[in-house]
């Protein structure tokens, strides 16, 4: 079973302290939950193209860590669509301009720019060893699109 949460709803100093890891993690796992689930809000981490961000309570790294140590597992929901969780569905405003974008479609501009930011992160959880297979919590990582395709469009897709 699962929980989420999100790095973005606290400030970094309240999930970084034992007293939030005692609150949160611990009595998650005392309430029979073994996995957190944490989406990676695009729009944050890459806030203008290529200029990426992993500060404060967007310090990815970070969080993952302190769950393997609270004994817990991750489940990493790399987006890039976040639904209604932030504006613009957590994609960053910068991909508007792109010519030819189409956002939550099969889309070539917009799947070569997922590529680059997925990318980046596989690489960045790999280079710090936190998948399980390498020792860490991260027990599974998820690209959501959720495209809105109909008919043959949707088949095609698949």
């Amino acid at each position: 079973m699962a929980a989420v949460l999100q790095t973005l709803t606290k400030k970094k100093d309240e999930w970084d302290s034992a007293a939030m890891l005692m609150m949160t993690y611990q009595k998650a796992k005392e309430g029979g939950l073994d996995v957190i689930q944490t989406y990676v809000f695009w729009n944050g981490h890459e806030p203008s193209p290529g200029q990426y961000f992993f500060e404060g309570n967007y310090d990815l790294v970070k969080f993952v860590k302190l769950v393997k140590q609270a004994g817990l597992y991750v489940h990493l929901r790399i987006g890039p669509y976040v639904c209604a969780e932030l504006n613009f569905g957590g994609f960053p405003v910068w991909l508007k301009y792109i010519p030819g974008i189409n956002f939550r479609t099969d889309n070539g501009p917009l799947k070569v720019q997922m590529h680059k930011f997925t990318e980046k992160i596989v690489k960045m959880m790999k280079a710090e060893r936190l998948y399980e297979s390498q020792g860490g919590p991260i027990i599974l990582s998820k690209v959501r699109m959720a495209p809105r395709l109909h008919g043959s469009t949707f088949y095609s897709f698949l």
